[in-house]
């Protein structure tokens, strides 16, 4: 009877042992009391709630490594990726840039059909400033679909599919307009038009949703279909981040052939505010396009915390993937999360619960691991 007991005890022990050493600070997050935390967790299923939440450890010569938390992380379970099929656009608009003599940033083009003569580095800024849709097309044009999904590919970014744009007359025609560049020295090139290859409908989880979508302002029964969509799995995204902030923790050919001016100011554009590029505070709002941590709020974010991210919001699905600092602490860590808010089911409506259950949730998730993180460095 005795070594009973004594079994029981050794097995509550190691139980308790056990708890606490998987006990993390993303579980701890999401075991808040907080109601904005509480009102997803109570049913994280219905929201479709996936996170990453990195860990940056430095070691005593600075050399950076990694160490991941997840909650109900799978590629296979299909969310729409929104604006954040962006990031990957200007980052390798300056890698194709790259390749061709006498061009830079800086570099004007235009478009076939479109008078306006644009600048590469003012439409990557646009892109992350306030996530502007057609800046992002504008830059597409210059890329194609197949460069950016091979890049992607060779970059062991997957899965990922970029299959139409987020904007324009004909997103999904799967050829680019012809553009002239403008080379710096003063000539100009012609860059035909590119036929991307044709893609294969996703045969994911969840790629069929809700109940019915509105169409023409008429409201169709049945599940929205999202086979034909961009695909970004939240793996792939984190994985974007780390490998554009932390280049140096990955081997040559799975970064980005980027100079480091290049990367220097994609990383400015990441973390620039919108009244910082010439956008209307009072419209665009310094959380505008920053969800983790401000997502909820117009208060100015303090000087001394810079948050590199890319947001994406559509259909009822927000997302924010982001590299957060406060430099005064030295905190740092990098989180990506997806949920979906659309309870009445019906997707094209405009009838979403950002405001009031999903930026709030992701505006305390943000707060609290920096919190949390501000804690541990503090001990």
């Amino acid at each position: 009877m005795k070594s009973i007991r004594v079994f029981i005890l050794m097995a509550l022990v190691f139980l308790e042992f056990g708890c606490s050493t998987k006990k993390n600070i993303l579980q701890e997050t999401l075991a808040s009391d907080n109601p904005k935390i509480k009102n997803v967790m109570s049913n994280p299923e219905a929201y479709e709630l996936q996170i990453i939440y990195t860990q940056v450890i430095r070691d005593k010569n600075n050399k950076v490594s990694f160490k991941d938390f997840t909650y109900n992380l799978n590629a296979n379970n299909y969310f729409y990726p929104a604006s954040t099929i962006k990031f990957p656009i200007a980052i390798l608009t300056l890698q194709k840039l790259s390749t061709i003599e006498n061009t830079s940033k800086d570099t004007q083009y235009t478009i076939e059909g479109n008078p306006d003569k644009l600048q590469f580095s003012k439409e990557i800024s646009k892109v992350f400033a306030v996530s502007d849709n057609e800046a992002s097309t504008n830059l597409l044009e210059f890329l194609g679909f197949d460069y950016v999904n091979e890049s992607m590919k060779a970059k062991g970014l997957q899965p990922f599919r970029l299959c139409h744009r987020v904007s324009g007359s004909d997103p999904r025609s799967l050829a680019t307009k012809p553009i002239l560049l403008y080379k710096n020295e003063g000539s100009s090139i012609t860059i035909p038009s590119v036929l991307s290859k044709p893609s294969i409908s996703l045969n994911l989880k969840n790629i069929k949703k809700g109940i019915g979508y509105m169409k023409n302002d008429s409201l169709v029964k049945g599940s929205f279909d999202f086979s034909n969509r961009n695909y970004y799995p939240l793996e792939t995204l984190h994985n974007t981040m780390k490998r554009i902030v932390f280049p140096d923790a990955f081997k040559e050919s799975e970064r980005f052939k980027l100079t480091e001016k290049d990367r220097e100011f994609i990383l400015f554009s990441m973390q620039n505010l919108p009244k910082n590029a010439g956008y209307d505070p009072v419209k665009y709002y310094d959380g505008y396009c920053k969800f983790l941590m401000f997502g909820d709020t117009k208060k100015n974010i303090p000087a001394n915390i810079k948050i590199y991210n890319k947001v994406g919001n559509a259909f009822g699905t927000l997302i924010d993937c982001a590299y957060i600092i406060d430099t005064e602490n030295k905190v740092e860590f990098i989180v990506s999360a997806t949920l979906l808010v659309n309870k009445d089911g019906v997707f094209n409506d405009d009838k979403y619960e950002y405001d009031t259950i999903g930026l709030p949730f992701l505006g305390e998730l943000g707060r609290q691991l920096y919190a949390k993180n501000l804690k541990l460095k503090a001990k």
